[in-house]
């Protein structure tokens, strides 16, 4: 298996040096300058790897291609969107890209309610509050008929909240919840936000599951010719929030897309703590199952609370996720494939602890949290018998 770490580009606070130090032998990035919807051209692509040669590391699995609202929607230029993503994926190829995740959310990408949450030991962890989420989309983005979606308990509890915070709170919850999260594309003000979810209005799940095939039927002949897998990310949060569909949440969604789209080049990001928040969701049964089609994956660990719909990020080998037993099933896989196709890792949300306290991090990606995790899953794989590739001295 082959172990990296997430970086955003030169803007990144983290550096590739840091990087490599931390026991990666590769990044998953992005060109996160362009736009959605246009295209990634070869030249940007080769340089932006030659950068992550020079220092060491190399750049085989792209996070994230996104993929733009239009085509979620089937609105607007369908097939200009197509023509871009299809040949992004013919500039990807020649630059030795093999991987390229994607995923399929409805307007927003993860989606927390605090990015610096404290725990016990003083540590910072990524949190979504049940009852915070209710009480923006009632009371702050008053979305037209989100009482619908709440029991009776949950729209006192989020009514309640709401009197309780100030003007600076909800600002901040605002902020939190749509302005630009790392790894989103996009930002939006409250009325911005409105409006797009008005976009959704005619799309229900079995509409938006229809148009994710028909993104794939489009893209996946090419990504089969150039040998490239594209690895769908699970909705994170894995259940519909501000009235917005979600399809890539349990077992039975992965099920259904396969099934629907066989194309070899369609497979999974098994990211353990996305189907981990979900206590129906058999984390090691779904890596078994699917071992053929992962092709990278983000082992993190979340923990849930009270509320079944509220949960933090733990530490990697705490919290709901059985580490060690996916762990023991990718490990299977990435023997049976031999190197010609490694399985590759990251991992992912570390918390914000130590000197990264002071200092200003990309939140969910600070450096010594997400070191620590690396390294708790580095000795995961050693106990297993499969220690990843060490960095070329």
């Amino acid at each position: 298996m082959t172990q990296t770490m997430r970086w955003f580009g030169p803007r990144d606070p983290v550096r590739l040096r840091d990087i490599r130090q931390a026991g990666a032998t590769e990044v998953v990035t992005a060109m996160h300058e362009v736009p959605n919807g246009a295209m990634w051209t070869r030249e940007a692509i080769a340089a932006r790897k030659a950068e992550i040669r020079a220092a060491g590391l190399d750049w085989t699995v792209v996070e994230s291609l996104p993929v733009d609202e239009g085509l979620k929607t089937q609105s607007g230029e369908w097939g200009r969107l197509i023509d871009n993503y299809r040949q992004s994926l013919r500039n990807l190829a020649v630059n030795g890209i093999r991987v390229v995740t994607y995923n399929f959310m409805p307007l927003l990408d993860w989606t927390r309610t605090d990015l610096a949450w404290e725990l016990p030991d003083g540590a910072r962890a990524l949190r979504y509050e049940a009852v915070a989420v209710a009480a923006y989309d009632i009371h702050i983005l008053r979305r037209p008929g989100a009482e619908q979606d709440y029991d009776a308990a949950m729209l006192a509890a989020a009514e309640s909240r709401h009197a309780a915070m100030g003007d600076a709170a909800r600002a901040h919850l605002e902020r939190t919840i749509i302005a630009g999260l790392p790894g989103s594309e996009e930002g939006f003000t409250s009325a911005a936000f409105r409006d797009a979810i008005d976009t959704y209005a005619d799309i229900d799940a079995a509409r938006l599951r229809d148009h994710h095939v028909a993104f794939l039927e489009a893209v996946c002949p090419v990504a089969d010719e150039l040998g490239i897998r594209l690895v769908v990310h699970p909705d994170d949060p894995p259940f519909p929030i501000f009235g917005l569909p979600r399809v890539v949440s349990t077992e039975a969604d992965v099920v259904d897309l396969f099934t629907r789209v066989p194309a070899r080049s369609n497979g999974l990001c098994m990211c353990t703590g996305s189907f981990g928040v979900r206590a129906d969701n058999d984390l090691p049964s779904i890596a078994r199952r699917f071992a053929s089609r992962i092709h990278f994956s983000h082992l993190r660990a979340t923990k849930r609370e009270a509320d079944p719909r509220s949960f933090h990020e733990s530490a990697h080998l705490e919290g709901d996720v059985d580490m060690v037993a996916v762990l023991r099933e990718l490990v299977a896989e990435d023997k049976r494939r031999g190197k010609a196709e490694t399985i590759v890792f990251r991992s992912d949300h570390g918390h914000r602890m130590l000197d990264d306290l002071r200092k200003d991090v990309t939140p969910g990606y600070p450096a010594t949290g997400r070191m620590r995790g690396l390294a708790e899953l580095r000795g995961i794989l050693h106990a297993l018998g499969h220690p990843p590739e060490r960095p070329a001295a």
